[in-house]
């Protein structure tokens, strides 16, 4: 059986543990620089407030109908799961780590007499209990179908109190009738308008398809997603691998910008970024996505977004020799008179860095190698990005406009929480 437990409300639910005050009242939280609604309790969801809704359209309905908003902060959000995935691992050895507020845990080798309900109860309490944040609970014999009890569970949450098990063939069936195909994890806009047009509504209608036709218009991922809501395990549990297959870091910036140098600039420092976290997971790449985006909310302005891929010549981690390759490609996709509000950068084709293939003719330069050693031990000790490159700004960070940012109780030590007695 395979569990799936996901955080209520995730990042409003954080921005309560700390504030009880809150309790009961009208949350939402905000993209980077304060763009557009991420994240809404359920207050906030029953006042009419969207997903994505931009916050400079809805800021006279936050104030008329008493919303608290909040800028997001990261550095709580990603403690708080990492307090409530650490609790999962003690409940169940196989654990998946599905997003910041979602895990898949699988139950097996559990003796048949096992009250796994009672269970279920136990974790959601012990959880909460121990972290401030309410969670919903859908067990299921397969990965898709854990995830529609979970989404019943927390539909109505007033008769399941946030678990709900799928554990007959009765219970399988009414779900699937009940499930809109559109709200089917693993069902994209495209599969969508696709399984709409040979008249799919519910995902019992989904599973009712040939394989034949599922395989052929779906691809083998559509029809293992089919197989798994069938109720036959296809889906398995993903390893935890901490070596990442790819890393991206991108940024929206405060404003907008027209001019090449800043742009170069950032493109650099997120090339340098990802230049740490390979060198962290001892990873070289040989491939670099760069891209560039306009605003595409501005009115007035014509909307261009730019991307190219760089092959490198050879594997590196050096921070020089991604700079390098990251302004080749801003080069190629930068055009004048257009006004950016988003840049990044991401690194491909890894490879392990004791394992990196000798060029005959070019390879990474192999005075780097320690100089990035130096540099990175001297910026964990003295402070992190202390320590740049010359074509990077001293003084600038990925400083967001985040005016409503609460405090980092748990990451800060100048902004834990104070008692007064």
């Amino acid at each position: 059986m395979f569990a799936l437990v996901d955080c209520n409300n995730f990042y409003a639910s954080c921005e309560r543990v700390f504030r009880p005050d809150l309790v009961g009242k009208p949350i939402v939280v905000l993209s980077n620089n304060d763009g557009c609604v991420i994240a809404r309790s359920d207050e906030a969801k029953a006042l009419g407030i969207p997903m994505g809704a931009p916050a400079f359209k809805y800021d006279r309905q936050f104030k008329e109908k008493n919303i608290y908003v909040f800028s997001s902060n990261y550095a709580l959000y990603g403690d708080m799961s990492n307090r409530v995935m650490g609790l999962l691992k003690t409940f169940t050895p196989e654990v998946e780590v599905y997003s910041i507020d979602e895990a898949f845990l699988k139950f097996e080798g559990f003796d048949k007499s096992f009250d796994v309900e009672s269970y279920l109860f136990k974790i959601q309490k012990e959880v909460t209990q121990a972290t401030g944040i309410p969670i919903s609970i859908g067990l299921a014999p397969t990965k898709a179908l854990s995830k529609v009890a979970n989404a019943i569970a927390k539909k109505f949450k007033e008769r399941t109190e946030g678990v709900h098990i799928i554990d007959s063939e009765e219970k399988r069936l009414k779900a699937l009738k009940w499930m809109p195909i559109e709200k089917v994890w693993g069902i994209g806009k495209g599969n969508q308008k696709r399984l709409q047009v040979v008249g799919v509504k519910k995902a019992l209608d989904f599973t009712k398809l040939s394989d034949q036709w599922t395989r052929k218009n779906m691809s083998i991922v559509g029809l293992r997603l089919k197989r798994d809501l069938e109720g036959k395990s296809s889906l398995r549990l993903e390893d935890d691998e901490s070596v990442k297959k790819h890393i991206a870091t991108t940024r929206s910036f405060d404003y907008n910008y027209k001019d090449y140098e800043y742009i170069k600039e950032r493109v650099i420092t997120f090339a340098a970024t990802c230049g740490y976290k390979l060198r962290n997971q001892q990873s070289c790449c040989q491939a670099m996505l760069v891209f560039i985006r306009t605003n595409r909310h501005k009115k007035g302005e014509l909307p261009y977004h730019g991307s190219t891929v760089v092959t490198f010549p050879y594997p590196t981690n050096s921070d020089i020799e991604l700079a390098k390759f990251a302004e080749q490609g801003l080069r190629r996709i930068f055009k004048e008179g257009y006004s950016y509000k988003k840049a990044g950068v991401m690194v491909m084709e890894l490879t392990p860095e004791e394992n990196t293939q000798v060029n005959l003719f070019q390879n990474s330069d192999a005075r780097h190698k320690p100089l990035m050693k130096v540099i990175d031990s001297l910026n964990k000790k003295i402070g992190n990005t202390k320590l740049k490159l010359a074509s990077q700004d001293l003084e600038r960070t990925w400083k967001m406009r985040q005016e409503r940012l609460s405090p980092r109780y748990t990451t800060r030590i100048k902004e834990i929480l104070t008692i007064k007695v």
